[in-house]
Protein backbone atom coordinates (compact mmCIF):
# COMPACT_ATOMS: atom_id res chain seq x y z
CA UNK A 1 0.00 0.00 0.00
CA UNK A 2 2.96 2.48 0.55
CA UNK A 3 4.28 1.49 -2.67
CA UNK A 4 1.16 2.32 -4.67
CA UNK A 5 0.07 5.80 -2.65
CA UNK A 6 4.19 7.24 -3.25
CA UNK A 7 3.17 6.29 -7.33
CA UNK A 8 0.73 7.45 -6.66
CA UNK A 9 1.63 10.89 -5.30
CA UNK A 10 4.31 11.17 -7.31
CA UNK A 11 2.50 11.58 -10.08
CA UNK A 12 -0.26 13.67 -9.01
CA UNK A 13 1.78 15.88 -6.94
CA UNK A 14 4.23 16.05 -9.86
CA UNK A 15 1.61 18.30 -11.87
CA UNK A 16 0.91 22.13 -11.42
CA UNK A 17 -3.12 21.67 -10.68
CA UNK A 18 -5.32 19.27 -11.21
CA UNK A 19 -9.69 19.33 -11.56
CA UNK A 20 -10.95 15.74 -10.22
CA UNK A 21 -13.80 14.10 -11.98
CA UNK A 22 -15.09 13.15 -9.08
CA UNK A 23 -18.59 10.95 -8.57
CA UNK A 24 -17.78 10.22 -4.45
CA UNK A 25 -17.19 6.31 -5.13
CA UNK A 26 -14.03 4.76 -4.12
CA UNK A 27 -11.85 4.93 -6.88
CA UNK A 28 -12.25 8.91 -7.84
CA UNK A 29 -12.49 9.61 -3.86
CA UNK A 30 -8.65 7.72 -3.60
CA UNK A 31 -7.49 10.07 -6.67
CA UNK A 32 -9.11 13.10 -5.10
CA UNK A 33 -7.02 12.56 -1.46
CA UNK A 34 -3.97 12.15 -2.83
CA UNK A 35 -4.73 15.19 -4.64
CA UNK A 36 -5.80 16.91 -1.70
CA UNK A 37 -2.56 15.45 0.03
CA UNK A 38 -0.13 16.65 -3.13
CA UNK A 39 -1.81 19.78 -4.22
CA UNK A 40 -3.88 21.43 -1.18
CA UNK A 41 -5.72 24.20 -2.45
CA UNK A 42 -4.28 23.64 -6.40
CA UNK A 43 -7.03 20.51 -6.64
CA UNK A 44 -10.21 21.24 -6.98
CA UNK A 45 -12.78 18.10 -7.42
CA UNK A 46 -15.86 18.29 -9.39
CA UNK A 47 -18.91 16.24 -9.54
CA UNK A 48 -21.45 15.87 -12.58
CA UNK A 49 -25.26 16.24 -11.99
CA UNK A 50 -27.40 14.74 -14.31
CA UNK A 51 -30.84 12.41 -14.28
CA UNK A 52 -27.93 9.60 -14.71
CA UNK A 53 -26.97 10.47 -11.36
CA UNK A 54 -29.13 8.30 -8.49
CA UNK A 55 -30.80 9.69 -5.82
CA UNK A 56 -28.15 10.76 -3.01
CA UNK A 57 -25.00 10.42 -4.55
CA UNK A 58 -24.69 14.26 -4.70
CA UNK A 59 -24.90 14.40 -0.97
CA UNK A 60 -22.65 11.16 -0.39
CA UNK A 61 -19.86 13.16 -2.89
CA UNK A 62 -20.22 15.94 -0.49
CA UNK A 63 -19.50 14.73 2.59
CA UNK A 64 -16.23 12.59 1.00
CA UNK A 65 -15.11 15.77 -0.33
CA UNK A 66 -15.31 17.64 3.02
CA UNK A 67 -13.89 14.21 5.43
CA UNK A 68 -10.66 14.36 2.33
CA UNK A 69 -10.21 17.79 2.25
CA UNK A 70 -11.05 19.18 -1.02
CA UNK A 71 -12.61 22.38 -2.45
CA UNK A 72 -15.72 20.89 -4.07
CA UNK A 73 -18.26 22.65 -7.11
CA UNK A 74 -21.13 20.68 -9.29
CA UNK A 75 -21.67 21.20 -12.49
CA UNK A 76 -24.79 20.23 -14.78
CA UNK A 77 -24.41 18.21 -17.64
CA UNK A 78 -27.54 17.56 -20.27
CA UNK A 79 -26.30 14.23 -22.04
CA UNK A 80 -29.59 13.21 -22.71
CA UNK A 81 -29.63 16.79 -24.91
CA UNK A 82 -27.38 14.47 -27.09
CA UNK A 83 -29.34 11.85 -30.15
CA UNK A 84 -26.60 9.79 -29.79
CA UNK A 85 -26.61 9.30 -26.20
CA UNK A 86 -30.50 8.84 -26.63
CA UNK A 87 -29.78 6.55 -29.18
CA UNK A 88 -28.04 3.83 -26.57
CA UNK A 89 -25.98 1.96 -29.04
CA UNK A 90 -22.52 0.09 -27.29
CA UNK A 91 -20.45 3.74 -27.79
CA UNK A 92 -23.03 5.92 -25.20
CA UNK A 93 -20.51 5.94 -22.72
CA UNK A 94 -18.35 7.43 -24.85
CA UNK A 95 -20.91 10.34 -25.58
CA UNK A 96 -21.37 10.93 -21.89
CA UNK A 97 -18.11 11.35 -21.44
CA UNK A 98 -17.47 13.43 -23.87
CA UNK A 99 -20.36 16.05 -22.80
CA UNK A 100 -18.85 15.41 -19.31
CA UNK A 101 -15.03 16.02 -20.14
CA UNK A 102 -16.28 19.25 -22.35
CA UNK A 103 -18.06 20.51 -19.33
CA UNK A 104 -15.32 20.08 -17.18
CA UNK A 105 -12.55 21.05 -19.38
CA UNK A 106 -14.38 24.44 -19.53
CA UNK A 107 -13.65 24.59 -15.90
CA UNK A 108 -10.32 23.41 -15.50
CA UNK A 109 -8.51 26.42 -17.11
CA UNK A 110 -5.06 25.58 -16.24
CA UNK A 111 -5.59 22.48 -14.25
CA UNK A 112 -5.08 18.96 -15.47
CA UNK A 113 -8.41 16.80 -15.57
CA UNK A 114 -7.74 13.73 -13.52
CA UNK A 115 -10.14 10.72 -13.12
CA UNK A 116 -10.63 7.75 -11.15
CA UNK A 117 -10.90 5.22 -13.90
CA UNK A 118 -8.84 1.70 -12.36
CA UNK A 119 -6.84 -0.96 -13.85
CA UNK A 120 -9.51 -3.22 -13.53
CA UNK A 121 -11.59 -0.63 -15.99
CA UNK A 122 -9.06 -1.88 -18.90
CA UNK A 123 -10.67 -5.79 -19.07
CA UNK A 124 -14.19 -3.94 -19.76
CA UNK A 125 -15.89 -2.56 -22.63
CA UNK A 126 -15.27 1.28 -21.72
CA UNK A 127 -15.66 3.61 -24.76
CA UNK A 128 -15.55 6.48 -22.13
CA UNK A 129 -11.56 5.87 -22.12
CA UNK A 130 -12.01 6.64 -25.54
CA UNK A 131 -13.36 10.10 -24.83
CA UNK A 132 -10.93 10.48 -21.72
CA UNK A 133 -8.30 10.04 -24.22
CA UNK A 134 -9.82 12.87 -26.91
CA UNK A 135 -9.81 15.42 -23.74
CA UNK A 136 -6.55 14.68 -22.62
CA UNK A 137 -7.61 12.96 -19.20
CA UNK A 138 -5.12 11.50 -16.88
CA UNK A 139 -6.14 7.92 -15.14
CA UNK A 140 -3.36 8.10 -12.31
CA UNK A 141 -4.70 4.77 -10.76
CA UNK A 142 -4.58 3.14 -14.28
CA UNK A 143 -1.44 4.31 -14.76
CA UNK A 144 -0.05 2.76 -11.62
CA UNK A 145 -1.91 -0.72 -12.17
CA UNK A 146 -4.03 -0.49 -9.03
CA UNK A 147 -7.41 -2.64 -9.25
CA UNK A 148 -10.46 -2.21 -7.31
CA UNK A 149 -9.03 -4.49 -4.11
CA UNK A 150 -5.78 -2.37 -4.26
CA UNK A 151 -8.06 0.88 -4.52
CA UNK A 152 -10.23 -0.62 -1.43
CA UNK A 153 -7.43 -1.40 0.32
CA UNK A 154 -5.35 2.04 -0.12
CA UNK A 155 -8.40 4.29 0.66
CA UNK A 156 -9.65 1.93 4.16
CA UNK A 157 -5.67 2.63 4.73
CA UNK A 158 -6.22 6.44 4.62
CA UNK A 159 -9.67 6.33 6.50
CA UNK A 160 -11.39 7.78 3.36
CA UNK A 161 -15.23 7.07 4.23
CA UNK A 162 -16.55 5.49 0.66
CA UNK A 163 -13.80 3.15 0.87
CA UNK A 164 -16.51 0.13 1.36
CA UNK A 165 -19.13 2.29 -0.60
CA UNK A 166 -20.81 -0.59 -3.27
CA UNK A 167 -20.61 1.30 -7.15
CA UNK A 168 -22.87 3.24 -8.33
CA UNK A 169 -22.50 3.32 -11.91
CA UNK A 170 -24.48 6.29 -14.16
CA UNK A 171 -28.96 4.95 -14.39
CA UNK A 172 -28.08 4.59 -17.44
CA UNK A 173 -26.37 1.36 -17.27
CA UNK A 174 -29.15 -0.31 -16.59
CA UNK A 175 -30.52 -0.25 -19.87
CA UNK A 176 -29.38 -2.14 -22.10
CA UNK A 177 -28.05 -1.17 -25.48
CA UNK A 178 -30.64 -0.63 -28.15
CA UNK A 179 -33.44 0.74 -26.12
CA UNK A 180 -33.76 4.58 -25.84
CA UNK A 181 -32.70 6.48 -22.94
CA UNK A 182 -35.30 8.58 -21.73
CA UNK A 183 -35.17 11.02 -18.21
CA UNK A 184 -38.74 9.52 -17.38
CA UNK A 185 -36.95 5.40 -17.75
CA UNK A 186 -34.01 6.64 -15.10
CA UNK A 187 -36.48 8.35 -12.97
CA UNK A 188 -38.15 4.96 -12.84
CA UNK A 189 -35.11 3.10 -12.37
CA UNK A 190 -33.77 5.66 -9.47
CA UNK A 191 -37.08 4.78 -7.79
CA UNK A 192 -36.94 1.11 -8.26
CA UNK A 193 -33.25 1.26 -6.51
CA UNK A 194 -34.06 3.34 -3.93
CA UNK A 195 -37.02 1.71 -2.88
CA UNK A 196 -34.80 -1.58 -2.33
CA UNK A 197 -32.11 -0.10 -0.63
CA UNK A 198 -34.81 1.14 1.82
CA UNK A 199 -35.04 -2.25 3.04
CA UNK A 200 -31.68 -2.12 3.69
CA UNK A 201 -30.01 -3.72 0.56
CA UNK A 202 -26.66 -1.82 -0.12
CA UNK A 203 -25.73 -3.17 -3.72
CA UNK A 204 -27.66 -3.89 -6.08
CA UNK A 205 -28.82 -2.89 -9.78
CA UNK A 206 -32.48 -2.80 -11.20
CA UNK A 207 -32.22 -3.83 -15.23
CA UNK A 208 -34.51 -2.43 -17.21
CA UNK A 209 -36.48 -4.24 -19.75
CA UNK A 210 -39.85 -1.72 -20.69
CA UNK A 211 -42.11 -3.21 -18.34
CA UNK A 212 -39.96 -6.03 -16.75
CA UNK A 213 -37.40 -5.29 -14.35
CA UNK A 214 -34.48 -7.71 -13.28
CA UNK A 215 -33.53 -7.00 -9.70
CA UNK A 216 -29.51 -8.08 -9.35
CA UNK A 217 -28.16 -7.83 -5.59
CA UNK A 218 -24.53 -8.57 -4.41
CA UNK A 219 -23.24 -12.00 -3.44
CA UNK A 220 -23.38 -11.25 0.15
CA UNK A 221 -26.91 -10.16 -0.13
CA UNK A 222 -28.16 -12.58 -2.22
CA UNK A 223 -28.13 -15.26 0.38
CA UNK A 224 -30.39 -13.26 2.92
CA UNK A 225 -32.98 -12.16 0.38
CA UNK A 226 -35.35 -14.68 0.32
CA UNK A 227 -38.81 -15.05 2.07
CA UNK A 228 -40.69 -12.11 3.00
CA UNK A 229 -37.65 -10.28 1.76
CA UNK A 230 -37.80 -11.47 -1.45
CA UNK A 231 -41.11 -10.46 -1.35
CA UNK A 232 -40.47 -6.99 -0.21
CA UNK A 233 -37.97 -5.95 -2.67
CA UNK A 234 -40.09 -7.32 -5.19
CA UNK A 235 -43.15 -5.32 -4.16
CA UNK A 236 -40.83 -2.09 -4.25
CA UNK A 237 -39.62 -2.30 -7.51
CA UNK A 238 -43.20 -2.75 -9.18
CA UNK A 239 -44.13 -0.01 -7.09
CA UNK A 240 -41.82 2.00 -9.23
CA UNK A 241 -44.30 1.30 -12.33
CA UNK A 242 -42.80 -1.91 -13.20
CA UNK A 243 -45.31 -4.49 -14.52
CA UNK A 244 -43.11 -7.69 -13.47
CA UNK A 245 -39.96 -8.12 -11.81
CA UNK A 246 -37.95 -11.09 -11.01
CA UNK A 247 -35.07 -11.61 -8.61
CA UNK A 248 -31.69 -12.44 -10.96
CA UNK A 249 -30.38 -15.78 -8.76
CA UNK A 250 -26.47 -14.91 -9.77
CA UNK A 251 -24.69 -12.61 -7.90
CA UNK A 252 -24.54 -8.82 -9.25
CA UNK A 253 -21.59 -8.46 -11.72
CA UNK A 254 -21.19 -4.72 -12.83
CA UNK A 255 -20.97 -4.57 -16.67
CA UNK A 256 -23.16 -7.63 -16.83
CA UNK A 257 -25.26 -5.52 -19.96
CA UNK A 258 -22.17 -5.42 -21.72
CA UNK A 259 -22.17 -9.18 -22.58
CA UNK A 260 -25.19 -8.94 -24.25
CA UNK A 261 -25.77 -7.43 -28.06
CA UNK A 262 -28.75 -5.37 -28.52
Amino acid sequence: MSELLERLERRVGGLRAVLVAFSGGVDSSLVAAVAARTLGERALAITAVSPALAAGELEAAREVARAIGIAHETIATDELASADYRRNDRQRCFHCKSELYERLAACAGERTVLSGANADDAGDWRPGLRAAAAHGVIHPLLEAGAGKAAVRALASALGIPSADKPASPCLASRIPYGTAVAAETLAQIDRAEAAVKALGVRELRVRHFGERARLEVGAAELDRLRGSRRTAALRAVRAAGYAHAELDERPLRSGRLNETPP
